[in-house]
């Protein structure tokens, strides 16, 4: 066995370039021929260290992609997918997964199935394409000669393949859900193609929605007029239970093509069905008729390429064509040791929202009647602007100074940059928080059925709450899911809104996805029957009064809630 720390240098690169030899010379890849690759690559077996099998299968997918970069077909209608469908045939099954994989979600799309997408994308030499989870390159290595290639992945192993494969593309290595920000100051794409991770999110581990936030960024980003082509989880679609969420991501879209497909990533490692979205962000309508078959063979003859919708705006670039993938370029080590990054200057990190507080309270404005201009009293934010409508207050609230907080709220810094919320809007976050971590002196035992407290010293403590008492326009839903989202930001991701009626669940996802978040996250507790237990692991809960009077036998809206909650409950409770 080798010394660990005088292991012969490695070219791995080498490995994945004799995959692709084999590949284009028709030879089936057997286990055999990966581990022949990666010890003649490494120096050594994986028994000796050098290597995981896990690592042979990103060098397999990187030989691929090597191949596809050849062109060894051509790629311009449906029926040529059926030579995609023979080097599947080739490949062995991935049958080890690492724990990078599986945090990534790093599951390759099938060459097959790659193949379908680029070609429902219709990309043309005009189009901005941008993949926001490139991967090892396997989707977007098909595509057709376009103007300008984005490419984002977050891996940076793969970025420096992609760099290799893509010599005159952007790679760049955010977080896909964030896009919509951190290539703010990039050319629009006029086509995505992307297949997201399903089910896990960068700093939120695991996450039911993480394709939908993606999803959703991806058509943020995409030129009016432009296509998004999505490989997406088996349960996105308009069900009862997602109808909402499913309708808010694709609104002012039209669905032109559905596709669920089933047993087609067994070569990737699992079963699981998919389905393949057509979007065309152009206002129309979600509904559609979903073509299902069991193999990709069975598709090509019920499905057709639906035309593109003409661009809206502008969408000059002011970048060189792209030309044909590089075969070779990936063999040039020296040049791709580093990815090229663009560096975009407008971002979204979430960081403590600066101020200043004032020992003396503000000057008051010039008294209008009874009425004074607001201002907060106490705090001076760094960045946050005014109100965009002028607020005012009584003479006798405005003579009595806040007290100094000493919270400090953490929200994404476009919130305030961007001026989402107001000084004004943003003192209540303060306030809130300050009050939030403060208990009442003394400790308390419910009484009169949990409408009192009475002073008990066996008895439980009880945090401080905070009431909002502005008025119109100051934008009360949108002060609570900022303060909502300081708390979601922190960890706490368990939040209960109680509201007038149903209808102003759209109002609260409303203010919510201003801020940031996605219409999903907040769901109406009127999903799960009353006798059911609610299986939501994270979000906001969205309860109206008169649903907490519910009550069917031993069952009730209220105690249904309380169960969801449990006893470690540390959320937001907001009173609408």
């Amino acid at each position: 066995m080798y010394d660990l720390l005088d292991l012969p240098p490695v070219n791995d690169h080498s490995a994945a370039e004799r995959i692709a030899g084999l590949l284009a010379a028709g030879t089936p890849i057997a286990r055999r021929n990966l581990n022949e690759a990666m010890i003649a690559a490494f120096g050594g077996s994986d028994a000796d260290g050098h290597w995981t099998q896990r690592d042979s299968f990103e060098m397999l997918e990187h030989g691929i992609a090597l191949h596809l970069a050849s062109r060894p077909y051509q790629l311009k209608a449906l029926a040529d997918v059926a030579q995609a469908s023979a080097i599947m045939a080739l490949l062995p099954t991935q049958t080890v997964r690492s724990e990078e994989q599986i945090n990534l979600q790093q599951f390759s799309t099938p060459v097959d199935i790659a193949a379908i997408a680029v070609l429902m994308a219709a990309i043309g030499p005009n189009d901005i394409v941008l993949e926001p989870s490139a991967g090892n390159g396997l989707l977007i290595v098909q595509a057709p000669v376009c103007a300008s290639l984005q490419l984002n992945e977050i891996d940076a192993k793969r970025r420096e393949r992609l760099a290799g494969i893509f010599p005159d593309a952007i790679v760049t290595g955010h977080d896909g859900a964030a896009l919509v920000s951190l290539h703010a100051r990039m050319p629009r794409p006029t086509v995505v193609v992307m297949n997201p991770p399903f089910s896990r999110s960068v700093g939120r581990g695991e996450d039911d929605l993480a394709a939908l936030r993606h999803l959703q960024a991806a058509i943020r980003r995409v030129a009016k007029g432009g296509r998004v082509v999505a490989i997406m989880p088996d349960w996105f679609t308009p069900s009862a239970r997602l109808k909402a969420a499913y309708e808010a991501v694709l609104t002012g879209c039209t669905v032109r093509t559905s596709l669920r497909l089933e047993h087609c990533y067994r070569k990737h490692g699992t079963d699981i069905a998919v389905r393949l979205y057509v979007i065309d962000k152009v206002a129309g309508g979600t509904s559609h008729v979903v073509i299902q078959r069991s193999s990709v063979g069975d598709f090509l003859d019920a499905i057709t390429v639906p035309p593109r919708a003409a661009l809206v705006g502008d969408t000059t670039i002011a970048m060189a064509p792209i030309a044909k993938p590089s075969l070779f370029g990936a063999a040039r080590q020296a040049k791709a040791t580093v990815a090229r990054t663009y560096h975009a200057p407008v971002r979204n990190n979430v960081l403590p929202v600066a101020y200043q507080t004032l020992p003396t309270p503000a000057p008051l404005a010039e008294q209008v009647g009874c009425y004074l201009p607001y201002r907060p009293s106490r705090i001076v934010f760094d960045t946050a602007g005014d109100h965009p409508t002028a607020l005012v207050e009584s003479v006798a609230m405005g003579s009595i100074p806040a007290p100094i907080p000493t919270h400090v709220a953490h929200l994404p810094e476009r919130t305030v940059t961007e001026r989402m919320l107001s000084s004004s809007q943003l003192e209540t976050v303060v306030y809130a928080g300050h009050a939030w971590n403060q208990m009442l002196p003394g400790t308390f035992k419910p009484a009169d059925k949990g409408v009192g407290l009475t002073i008990d010293e066996t008895g439980s403590r009880y945090r401080k709450g905070f009431f909002l008492g502005d008025g119109t326009g100051a934008g009360k839903g949108r002060q609570v899911a900022a303060c909502i989202l300081d708390n979601w930001l922190q960890g706490r991701r368990r939040h209960i809104w109680v509201s007038k009626n149903e209808p102003l669940l759209e109002d609260a996802r409303r203010d919510w996805t201003a801020l940031g978040g996605m219409s999903g996250d907040v769901q109406p507790v009127s999903n799960w029957k009353i006798d059911q237990p609610i299986n939501l692991t994270e979000g906001v809960l969205f309860v109206t009064y008169p649903t907490l009077r519910s009550m069917r036998s031993d069952n009730s809206r209220l105690q249904q809630v309380l169960d969801w909650a449990g006893t470690d409950f540390d959320g937001v409770i907001a009173f609408d």
